[in-house]
């Protein structure tokens, strides 16, 4: 084909991959979409991407940009489309100590982000399981969260510029490093978070922040969920907001943590059904002084709040973590969501979120109303407790897909009768695309479908996923 002949022209035929070249990238990492693309093209620089976005302008050929493809949503499906990898396009461009900063392109792996700036004292505080593997052009471009929410923000929050290739080719040069810039409408940030369906992200300027001079980690059990709030609050007043990590496993996901994972532990002597990982972090160095009882000060502020819960009844037990290697077991449990609850056949996997204070009233209504369709199904949820987000899934007793609309249906109506968003962090792509239509505001629609427009009059980036038919 002709526009197969112009790719290699750019890039020679070497990084232009068809049929089984184009393998891994030909299905998504829930193996949920499969597709055949028309070709993987593997640019090296931003001059190549503008290049390949030209030649399939012309030709008006259908583009997917791609990072480390651990999307969860379907949305580098691209069938008949050309999948624009950003995988050699990996180098850290500069890191900025003292102005702490870092200029990445879009290729580089959230792992070897972490690594870079950790030489100098500093670290990007975004993390979740798939840090080895995903890219940062993916993360913002679905606007990924993680773990660090509560503390940091999401990407859109750690990321201060971009680099953006438009459908036509066209370079937009939004590199700015500044924290104030009131030049009008925020362009940036309509980008981040549009899933690659308004232009091609190239390059970012990243926001950095100090690397904590200790953790106080712990494993909480405890009587009721609503209790958590308190323990939340208690910890941010003490610690000057120093909580990283407010993270809620029920039972069930220990239990089948347990039986999926070879030597895995139990995180307490005894179960217990609402168990919560908590993290605490500082950067003072008024914090790692010895209180009377000769422990650091922040971890004696843990201590003592979780010692107060035990001895009133709100909480059952507690772990605090003794060195980094009891620290990492208790976040390997958590990390293991994805591998844990996900992939098993017909489930229902949501996204969702609440007010932090309606996340038990979510858990109680939805659990009614799913059961009076299906009394049979099974559910398996996993939260980020401290900033609302809850992952919840069901697996429903019929296998053949009848249900999942019907179940998914009455998850929106909970969630939007308590104010909340039926996707929090993972994005629309392919799978939310009946959520937007039945949903979001009509009038947001109609103004994002104008945006898409006014970006992309071919709609060639991407398309078919986000915004409803």
């Amino acid at each position: 084909m002709e526009i197969l002949d112009k790719l290699c022209s750019i890039l020679t035929e070497k990084y232009v991959l068809t049929g089984k070249a184009t393998e891994p990238w030909n299905h998504d990492w829930t193996n949920s979409y499969h597709w055949e693309p028309l070709a993987v093209v593997r640019p090296s620089n931003t001059s190549q991407v503008q290049s390949v976005a030209r030649a399939c302008y012309a030709s008006k050929v259908a583009m997917v940009p791609v990072g480390g493809n651990t999307g969860l949503t379907g949305g580098t499906k691209a069938q008949d489309a050309i999948m624009i990898s950003l995988d050699r396009m990996n180098t850290i461009r500069e890191i900025k100590p003292n102005a702490q900063v870092a200029i990445v392109e879009s290729g580089v792996i959230l792992e070897k982000i972490h690594q870079a700036v950790s030489s100098h004292g500093l670290i990007f505080p975004l993390f979740f399981g798939a840090r080895g593997s995903a890219m940062i052009g993916g993360n913002l471009s679905t606007n990924a969260g993680g773990s660090n929410v509560l503390r940091y923000g999401n990407t859109r929050d750690l990321c201060l510029g971009l680099e953006v290739v438009l459908p036509d080719g066209r370079l937009m040069n939004l590199m700015s490093e500044l924290r104030k810039d009131n030049t009008g409408l925020d362009l940036k940030n309509i980008f981040i978070g549009s899933e690659g369906t308004l232009g091609i992200i190239t390059a970012a300027v990243l926001r950095l922040h100090r690397k904590p001079l200790a953790y106080v980690t712990a494993m909480v059990g405890l009587k009721d969920l609503k209790n958590s709030l308190y323990l939340l609050n208690r910890l941010q007043n003490e610690t000057n907001t120093g909580v990283e990590a407010f993270e809620f496993m029920p039972r069930r996901y220990i239990e089948r943590y347990l039986e999926k994972k070879e030597g895995a532990l139990e995180p307490f002597d005894r179960p217990h059904e609402i168990n919560i990982l908590v993290e605490v972090a500082t950067t003072r160095v008024s914090d790692l002084e010895q209180d009377h009882s000769g422990a650091p000060k922040l971890r004696s502020i843990v201590e003592e709040a979780l010692s107060d819960m035990i001895k009133d009844g709100s909480a059952q037990d507690a772990v605090i973590a003794q060195n980094e290697a009891q620290r990492r077991v208790m976040w390997e449990r958590r990390e293991a969501a994805a591998e844990i609850t996900l992939g098993i056949p017909g489930s229902i996997d949501t996204d969702v979120a609440v007010p932090l204070d309606d996340v038990s009233k979510f858990l109680e209504q939805v659990s009614v109303r799913v059961k009076e369709i299906d009394p049979n199904g099974e559910e398996l949820y996993i939260s980020h407790l401290g900033d609302g987000n809850l992952h919840y899934n069901f697996y429903p007793s019929d296998t053949s897909g009848a249900l999942k609309e019907p179940i998914i249906k009455v998850i929106e109506d909970v969630v939007l009768g308590l104010n909340g968003s039926f996707s929090a962090e993972h994005g629309i792509g392919l799978s939310k695309k009946n959520s937007m239509s039945r949903r979001k505001d009509p009038i947001a629609l109609e103004m994002m479908s104008a945006i898409k427009t006014a970006f992309d009059p071919k709609n060639l980036m991407n398309p078919g996923k986000v915004y409803p038919d």
